[in-house]
């Protein structure tokens, strides 16, 4: 095993590439391509909610905070039951089980048409939905780290980024479908369109073909890196080192995204033209896309420059432009932009932590050890926002909520590259030994 490997720990060595016939590797792109289709149609429930909240609200007569508690279960179903979720997965195939969620997750908006109320909203579109979008979304992830050996911070980063950036594609008609026929004719029909997209897509979802259950010579797993169970791997320290760092940089990142346009108006920025344009919408929309630009790009660099080096860099980024943001708050352009670099710097832990564990523990149970650590997740979105709405109301300042944020990105970044790359280098030598 070459020093490099030992060091900064890439994926796979170079002579399971070459193994790869020219067929597989046109498959892989077309699998890339499909689980990318999946991806941009489970993305609307998070990343359009905002635009149903007021026809809703009007709807079933109820006030926002009541309203909000369906967008609540929606995340908090999406990264809970992914654990569960990834076992069914690993257990009747990919194909089947992305199906089944991306038609609950079109399901759940032609379901929320029919609603009356609130309890029957957080039925169908927070739990139909969110259970369907979890199984989507960690089933897609854990595929694509399994078709890319070589390249698996690129392919969670591509796949992610479909989520990430999926909605741009449907805001705008969605917006305009509220306008024209109301809350009611769009759920439904955009519905009915998300789940045959997704469905038809995932048809042709497939595991590697040289993959199999034990891991053994020839599949898409480093022969030096056993093939970790999830019983196995939520045994050891370094799993949790990542779920600790990964929630770290979720609850950063939700603390500053999910108060933006709070603290943008306390800033003195909303009503501002910057380059003809309101500032904040201007912010939001370059966020959603460096947001969804940093997942594969950073998971590329990854792919080449280490998955720790590359996470002490990218957060050490997103916690020097939260300094910066909150120093040259006064200042509309300087806003915008460096808005973009805080999602820069935030987005890519869809891509590096997925990457870093499969390398780690291997590419049999991958998609069910991915549950277990995008649990993470759900944990940063319950302390992101309530926290840092919290911190605000008792400080009267944002100040201490931008400290918080800042100081979680600087910690996760040494821990990155002080802690966790040293003990993976020990855990991978103990394997390569066993």
């Amino acid at each position: 095993m070459t020093t490099r490997l030992q060091s900064s720990l890439p994926p796979i060595a170079s002579t399971e590439a070459g193994a790869v016939s020219s067929s597989a590797t046109h498959n892989r792109w077309l699998q890339l391509g499909l689980g990318l289709v999946c991806m941009m149609a489970i993305s609307s429930p998070q990343y359009v909610w905002t635009l149903m909240t007021k026809p809703l609200a009007a709807k079933l007569g109820v006030a926002l905070p009541e309203l909000q508690v369906t967008f609540s279960l929606l995340i908090i179903l999406q990264t809970f039951f992914s654990p569960f979720q990834g076992k069914l997965i690993d257990r009747f195939g990919p194909r089947m089980l992305i199906s089944i969620g991306t038609v609950m997750s079109g399901l759940s908006w032609v379901l929320a048409s029919q609603v009356h109320s609130a309890p029957m909203l957080y039925l169908t579109y927070g739990l139909v939905g969110g259970l369907g979008t979890g199984i989507v979304y960690v089933g897609v992830v854990g595929l694509m780290v399994r078709w890319f050996p070589t390249n698996r911070g690129f392919a969670a980063g591509a796949v992610a980024a479909g989520y990430g950036m999926g909605a741009i594609v449907t805001t705008f008609p969605i917006a305009t479908s509220l306008q024209v026929r109301g809350i009611d004719a769009t759920l439904w029909i955009f519905g009915i369109a998300f789940a045959v997209v997704g469905l038809l897509a995932s048809q042709g979802l497939r595991v590697p073909p040289a993959h199999d259950a034990a891991g053994s010579p020839g599949s898409a797993s480093t022969p030096s890196v056993k093939n970790f169970r999830p019983s196995q791997t939520l045994k050891t320290p370094i799993f949790w080192l990542m779920f600790a760092m990964m929630t770290m940089m979720s609850t950063s990142g939700l603390m500053i995204t999910s108060q933006m346009a709070t603290f943008a108006a306390d800033f003195g920025v909303t009503k501002v033209l910057v380059f003809g344009m309101a500032a904040l919408p201007l912010a939001l929309t370059i966020d959603r896309f460096t947001n969804g630009l940093t997942r594969p790009l950073f998971g590329w660099v990854s792919d080449r420059m280490g998955r720790e080096n590359t996470m002490f860099f990218a957060f050490a980024l997103e916690g020097v432009a939260m300094a910066l943001w909150l120093l040259t708050r006064d200042n509309a352009v300087l806003f915008v932009l460096l808005s973009g670099v805080v999602f820069f710097g935030w987005g890519e832990i869809f891509s590096l932590f997925p990457s870093t564990l499969t390398d780690t523990f291997g590419t049999r149970h991958a998609t069910e050890n991915y549950g277990w650590l995008y649990i993470s997740q759900g944990i940063g979105s319950i302390f992101g926002g309530p926290l840092a709405a919290l911190m605000h109301q008792h400080a009267g300042s944002w100040v201490p909520v931008f400290s918080t944020a800042i100081t979680l990105d600087i910690a996760t970044a040494l821990l990155a590259i002080a802690v966790l790359k040293p003990m993976r280098r020990r855990f991978m030598t103990a394997q390569q030994g066993a």
